[in-house]
């Protein structure tokens, strides 16, 4: 080789071993430091900081070079890396504790094994969020705080020595510091030690390993980062991708949508969810159903293009789908498989047939692997799981989820709604949890279309707006996915002379929350011609509609409607108040409409009849944490707009789905509360109010709801504000207690009573809130009602009853 001049002083780690196969080769093993003197044409000359006298060259693919200065030059030339001292600390003790983990293993010490494996995992965590230079002041003073306690504890179960550290968490030079503070500062990282390792000892952290810890957690994210997509598509491509869950042939999660051009930079998802909820997190990541755009249609001779061909269109680009990729990443999300950031997936793609080839079709064949003949065409990607709330894991990996990452949110509610403001838009008596949604999630179905006085069958294209009242359009409120913009109408697919069409797409509807009660969804279709001339020329042959609102105030329904499809003059058709009292969806309830019908609209001079011959379903899931689906609900968060009604509502709430009482939780307790303050001079809704109460600790306590528990102690720390509301609660608690004792029946006491923790909990803050307005007044009737309380339950205690007393019942 040729030396070169000498380069800037730096060190490197090497990546893999090299061994020596010439004199004149340095011999290196993954982690190892080396000093680099010259470079040469893809090769090193340097030395290893384990062996300074020996020298020779290396290749520098095998290699990560970092930044190095100089203290002292000469023959006592010392190197120091540029990193921050908490880094290089964190990777000499990894060095360290590798030596002694596998000796454990070697060994057969199973538990210190895993031990020691976990705490490793946990430095290069940590490691890795120094790295990224994105933490603040405050919080990289508290993760240095995590670090060393980890290093220090770890230090303790293997038996190595103490590191004494400084305010900073810097280690202490001896050389620098007097033997007073060494002491001092010794003292202190003793103490400390010795409560770190009590709360490692602690029965349920003992009893709990690392598995066990995270999925108690209420939620976790998937961390998806897109590395490159290779696909024949030969056009601008749209990447599709969502969790999908086979069994039922839907998605769980919000898709993510991202454009893909000749080269395109990697795309970061994090579709979240939490463990243990539905078909959830055991299914698949659907990744890349890849739409082309632009032109498509029969391809002719001469033109170029992918097999399958195209239509050539300048005036409005259509979608195809063109390729479909699938992975399984059940063993991921379980923990049963490792995943890492930057370990990259390979899924290959299925290609389509056809231009008549449906997506859930090709999403089938790749589900079950059935035609792949990939041809090195799919994606690369790197999964990781992020355990926590989003707060926590933007905290934990700033550099892996920062702004620019996309962030899709779960098709349906998340496992805990705490509880934030009031948002002033909101409807009266819905107030706003931390975690605010209003989407409405549509998904194109399937229809069936003649194709009347052509010769052959349609090439449908469906598109989605959103209009007010008046048959306007309301902008920028359909999202395709997760992290592209809004639009202010939806495409769909087209299949090429397909009688049945199956699209199974899916968009959101984000209306703002005072909107949704005066708009709806509009479909309307058009055939798609290969013909420009023809194409410029097709007008809209069919109409479709549905309002978001239902006339007794709740949202449109979940699941299914088949809608009916009315035909017209195309003007009449995007006409409102042509269509909007007429029927939308076909059921028990509503009109029927017969074979030829017309419906003519007064004061209309066109009709709008029904197209008998044609079908259109389509599906909507509504996530809203403003508006329910449930009009007992509804009738109780409004209470006041119908006080008459107040104790049929009140009984009613009793027979609401827990989930949906779960999701408006902060409003239905203001709402109870509200009750029982504006009713304080009587006692005619106070036993249906404490059973209500009651009814929601019950949901709360209930497994399934248990991550609310949370929701419910943050709700009465931060936001319950009733200052009389202990002077009923106890009044009707100590009046289930007397009639039970008294020998009266009294169910709901049963009830009360695996309650009563949180009972009292309400009784408790109620009379502080009341005790600081009024400087503490009504202490003695407070106390006293406490007494009759505790008195009343003596007396049941003592009552003499034959066979299963109630308390046994309870425990």
């Amino acid at each position: 080789q040729v030396p070169v001049p000498r380069r800037p002083v730096a060190l490197s780690a090497a990546l893999w071993n090299f061994p020596r196969t010439n004199e004149h080769h340095l011999p290196l093993q993954v982690g190892e430091t080396v000093h680099i003197l010259q470079a040469s044409e893809g090769w090193y000359r340097g030395y290893s900081l384990r062996n300074r006298a020996a020298r020779g060259i290396f290749p520098a693919s095998l290699i990560h070079l970092k930044g190095a200065v100089v203290q002292r030059r000469g023959t006592e030339e010392s190197l120091v890396p540029a990193e921050m001292p908490m880094v290089q600390e964190i990777t000499t003790t990894l060095r360290e504790w590798a030596t002694i983990w596998k000796q454990l293993y070697v060994t057969g010490q199973t538990k210190p094994y895993r031990q020691v494996k976990h705490m490793m995992y946990e430095l290069m965590e940590r490691r890795s969020q120094l790295l990224s230079g994105t933490l603040p002041k405050d919080e990289l003073l508290q993760l240095k705080k995590e670090v060393t306690s980890k290093i220090d504890y770890g230090n303790k179960i293997l038996a190595l020595d103490l590191v004494v550290r400084d305010e900073n968490e810097n280690i202490l030079d001896p050389d620098r510091t007097s033997v007073i503070s060494l002491f001092q500062a010794h003292k202190k990282a003793t103490q400390t030690l010795t409560q770190r390792i009590q709360e490692e000892t602690l029965p349920q952290q003992s009893e709990l390993g690392c598995s066990a810890r995270l999925s108690a957690l209420p939620s976790h994210s998937l961390y998806l980062c897109v590395r490159n997509f290779v696909c024949n598509i030969g056009e601008e491509a749209q990447l599709f991708m969502a969790l999908y869950d086979p069994a039922e042939q839907r998605m769980i999660r919000s898709p993510e949508v991202t454009r893909w051009l000749a080269a395109a930079p990697s795309l970061r998802a994090l579709p979240r969810g939490a463990p243990g909820r539905g078909a959830g997190w055991g299914s698949r990541l659907g990744l890349g159903a890849a739409w082309r755009w632009g032109a498509a249609g029969p391809r002719r001779r001469g033109q170029r293009g992918v097999p399958g061909g195209r239509w050539r269109c300048p005036c409005a680009p259509r979608q195809l789908p063109r390729a479909a990729a699938v992975m399984d990443i059940t063993d991921i999300t379980k923990g049963k498989s490792e995943s890492d950031e930057d370990k990259q997936h390979f899924i290959p793609v299925h290609l389509a047939a056809a231009d008549n080839d449906f997506l859930h079709n090709m999403i089938r064949k790749a589900v079950e692997g059935k035609d792949i003949n990939h041809k090195g065409q799919g994606f690369w990607v790197s999964l990781k799981m992020l355990w926590g709330d989003l707060s926590q894991v933007r905290k934990d990996h700033p550099h892996l989820v920062d702004r620019s990452t996309v962030v899709a949110r779960k098709l349906g509610y998340p496992e805990v709604i705490m509880p934030g403001k009031r948002d002033a838009a909101a409807v009266p008596g819905c107030g706003g949890p931390g975690d605010v949604r209003n989407d409405i999630y549509l998904t194109l179905v399937q229809g069936e279309f003649d194709k009347g006085s052509k010769k052959t069958q349609k090439n449908v294209e469906v598109t989605v707006c959103v209009c007010d009242e008046a048959g306007s359009v309301v902008p920028n409120v359909i999202y395709h996915g997760a992290g592209d913009k809004p639009v202010s109408e939806y495409r769909s697919v087209v299949y090429y002379q397909q009688r049945h069409q199956r699209w199974m797409e899916t968009v959101k509807i984000a209306v703002p929350i005072e909107d949704v009660h005066k708009t709806h969804l509009r479909f309307t279709f058009r055939h798609r011609s290969s013909s420009d001339s023809k194409d410029k020329s097709e007008r809209i042959f069919s109409m479709a509609f549905v309002k978001l609102m239902r006339p007794d105030g709740t949202t449109l329904r979940d699941g299914e409607h088949d809608l009916f499809l009315y035909k017209g003059d195309s003007r009449r058709l995007e006409d409102a108040s042509a269509y909007l009292n007429l029927p939308s969806t076909r059921s028990a309830s509503e009109l029927r409409v017969l074979p030829g019908s017309s419906f003519r609209v007064s004061g209309g001079t066109a009709g709008v009849s029904v197209s008998t011959r044609d079908s259109f379903q389509i599906s909507t899931l509504v996530c809203s944490t403003k508006l329910t689906q449930n009009v007992n609900l509804l009738g109780l968060l409004k209470w006041r707009s119908k006080p008459s009604l107040l104790s049929g509502n009140l009984q009613k709430l009793m027979n609401v789905d827990g989930g949906e009482v779960i999701k408006f939780l902060q409003d239905t307790l203001d709402a109870l509360f509200s009750i029982m303050m504006e009713n304080a001079d009587t006692d005619v809704y106070d036993t249906l109010v404490f059973d209500a109460l009651v009814f929601i600790v019950g949901l709360v306590a209930d497994r399934k709801f248990q991550h609310f528990n949370a929701v419910l102690e943050a709700y009465i720390r931060q936001h319950f504000s009733a200052t009389l509301a202990y002077k009923k609660l106890l009044s009707v608690l100590t009046q289930y207690v007397d009639r039970v004792s008294q020998g009266e029946p009294c169910e709901p006491l049963m009830r009360t009573f695996k309650a009563l923790e949180y009972v009292f909990k309400f009784i408790v803050r109620s009379r502080r809130l009341f005790a600081q307005l009024y400087e503490g007044k009504e202490t003695a009737e407070f106390q006293q009602s406490l007494q009759r309380f505790f008195l009343s339950l003596n007396q049941l205690m003592r009552s003499p009853q034959e066979g299963p007393t109630l308390l046994a019942q309870v425990r």
